[in-house]
């Protein structure tokens, strides 16, 4: 294979390694400028990490209006993105049954912004 190899799973520690975090949408915006359906996100993760954005496949099932007020989980240390300009910090979490289907990820019930996913 010329060199590359695929590796199908990750090492715990890699694992570990991602800061899984919830947060609350507190604004949304829908992003045109994206080469794909998006909307943008701006999700308060608590005191200790604060606000970042996010660009967000989500236009299917959500718009965003419905957005602003939920909480999302996210991986909060994979290094920024820019997208159309815009500044992706976070990646936010979800179920996908195709890639245009994207369901999100939540809490059972609310809890304080910054919660560590573990």
């Amino acid at each position: 294979m010329d060199g590359y190899h695929l590796r199908l799973m990750a090492t715990a520690e890699e694992f570990f390694a991602i800061d899984l975090r919830v947060g609350t949408v507190t604004r949304a915006a829908p992003f045109p400028e994206a080469r794909k359906p998006s909307i943008r996100l701006w999700i308060d993760f608590g005191p200790e990490v604060g606000e970042r954005q996010s660009s967000a496949q989500l236009t299917h099932h959500y718009t965003p209006e419905s957005l602003v007020g939920r909480q999302v989980i996210a991986a909060i240390n994979l290094g920024d993105r820019r997208i159309a300009g815009f500044v992706s910090q976070v990646l936010v979490l979800g179920a996908m049954s195709t890639p245009q289907e994207v369901v999100l990820l939540e809490v059972e019930r609310p809890v304080d912004n910054g919660t560590r996913i573990g």
